[in-house]
């Protein structure tokens, strides 16, 4: 599936009220986030980890995401390309290490 797609088939799932939606799909997706750290927390202490049930977890990060970039009037893929072109042009000067929004 096409990440573009995907967004748009996001918005038939999408229940929440709308004049808060970025405070809600914020929440959603740090929570869904902790969710995947917890699978992997798991990992450490039982020594494995449910693979699929993780995929799972990762798949409600993705519909977060897909929903704050539509909620913004955003593609997703457009932030993707954006985020990538950010990470090469940090790795061009040489400041990937380090910490701000504006090496």
């Amino acid at each position: 599936m096409q990440l573009d797609t995907y967004q748009k088939a996001t918005r038939e799932t999408a229940i929440y009220p709308k004049e808060q939606a970025l405070v809600y799909l914020t929440l959603g997706l740090t929570s869904e986030a902790g969710e995947v750290a917890g699978k992997v927390k798991k990992m450490i202490r039982d020594g494995g980890i449910d693979v699929m049930s993780t995929i799972d977890e990762i798949g409600d990060v993705f519909w977060y995401l897909a929903r704050l970039c539509d909620e913004l009037n955003f593609s997703a893929e457009d932030a993707l390309l954006r985020n990538i072109e950010k990470l090469q042009d940090r790795k061009a000067r040489n400041v990937l290490g380090g910490s701000g929004d504006k090496r």
